[in-house]
């Protein structure tokens, strides 16, 4: 199969080039003329649009009425399915605070999605969290990070638990980070109420801490004389230490301040979704974890009025970076696909090149969604 477009990825940008596609892997791309010139005796292909990689989503709770934290495999399925088709082609399933023996029970049925390649992995958002930046987290099962419950969740997950999301100033924190860096977990810090210092050393090359889970949500304000934990964080992205989550749904985190992470930290910004059940839903009433969820204008809430997730897939959050925040458009195709690809340690995704999967997408020149290709199969 051959695709050719406008191609915009990390390492591959053509104004008209064309991508060789054998089974499930990308063998080739080109520009035009350096196509032309290897087949001179076959038809040019026609033009198709403006080609993007695959999405990499790498904070997700579900969409299109599914979760992720379930023990029903079909329904995560049916969640990871519907972010497939609307461009984010590999996605983290993320679980949320909760029983502890539930936890453990969703991490072991994500396990086999992932190891079926319908989900590149396991996010676990909580429980060792703080209970002052608790946000959608359920306070009845925060906890103080201990071994004994990451010990089983790393268990459960069998090598597919990619990232943890964990509160660096809780009692505990540094066993934990050494125990899930040892089997290669990426450590996020967030839900987190720490002062700049504490949160900025656990960010230093040997602090474990290398992502920070969507930036400005779920942590104190950034104040002139009460930097905190957004600081902390951009000084470690720009510095070339940590990488920041981005909400880009427009609701969690205004435009301005995307436009400055974007500015204070080039190439270390990780656009996500937080989506959750009523991703492509309408209003209604949804559930994130064990607490339920009341969604009106697209904007989802417990009942305590912290936002609960997003609802928005990860393509309109690239839209949103581009349109609102002013990001040139590669710009926020590597913040949607090979950077967040590299933060939570995923390989062979996230962008355009010999060998990667064949995960690429068709848009138009708004940037509206034409086709998606999943390794080497048209979904849409």
């Amino acid at each position: 199969m051959m695709l050719r477009g406008r191609i915009v990825a990390a390492t591959a940008i053509f104004d008209d080039g064309v991508v060789t596609i054998r089974g499930e892997r990308i063998a080739a791309v080109q520009s035009l003329t350096e196509w032309v010139a290897a087949h001179p005796d076959s038809a040019v292909p026609e033009f198709s649009g403006t080609v993007l990689p695959g999405l990499v989503d790498i904070h997700n709770h579900g969409g299109y009425g599914h979760r992720f934290d379930t023990v029903d495999a079909a329904h995560a399925r049916a969640a990871a399915e519907f972010h497939h088709s609307r461009g984010s082609t590999t996605v983290l399933a993320s679980i949320v605070t909760g029983a502890a023996d539930d936890m453990v029970a969703q991490t072991a049925v994500l396990r086999e999605l992932a190891a079926a390649g319908v989900i590149g992995g396991i996010h676990a958002e909580g429980p060792f969290l703080s209970t002052a930046r608790c946000g959608a987290q359920d306070p009845r099962y925060l906890r103080d990070p201990d071994l004994a419950l990451t010990d089983r969740l790393l268990a459960a997950a069998d090598g597919y638990l990619r990232v943890m999301t964990i509160a660096p100033e809780l009692p505990g924190y540094d066993v934990v980070a050494q125990r899930l860096s040892e089997h290669n977990v990426v450590v996020s810090l967030g839900h987190s109420d720490a002062g700049y210092a504490r949160f900025r050393r656990a960010l230093r090359p040997d602090g474990l801490g290398g992502l920070v889970t969507h930036l400005a949500n779920g942590m104190p304000p950034l104040h002139h004389r009460e930097p905190g934990p957004v600081a902390a964080a951009l000084v470690a992205a720009a510095s070339g230490q940590a990488v920041v989550e981005l909400i880009g749904d427009g609701v969690h985190i205004d435009a301005g301040f995307g436009a400055l992470a974007f500015s204070a930290a080039p190439g270390r910004v990780a656009l996500i979704t937080d989506a959750m059940q009523a991703a492509g839903m309408p209003d209604g009433e949804y559930r994130l974890g064990p607490q339920p969820v009341r969604v009106t204008d697209g904007v989802a809430r417990v009942a305590n009025g912290s936002l609960a997730g997003g609802t928005a897939t990860l393509l309109q959050c690239l839209t949103w970076a581009v349109r609102e925040c002013g990001v040139p458009l590669r710009d926020a195709v590597r913040a949607a696909s090979s950077i967040p690809a590299a933060a939570a340690g995923l390989t062979a995704v996230g962008d355009i090149q010999t060998d990667q999967y064949a995960d690429l997408l068709i848009v138009d020149d708004y940037l509206q969604l034409r086709r998606v290709l999943r390794r080497g199969q048209w979904l849409t």
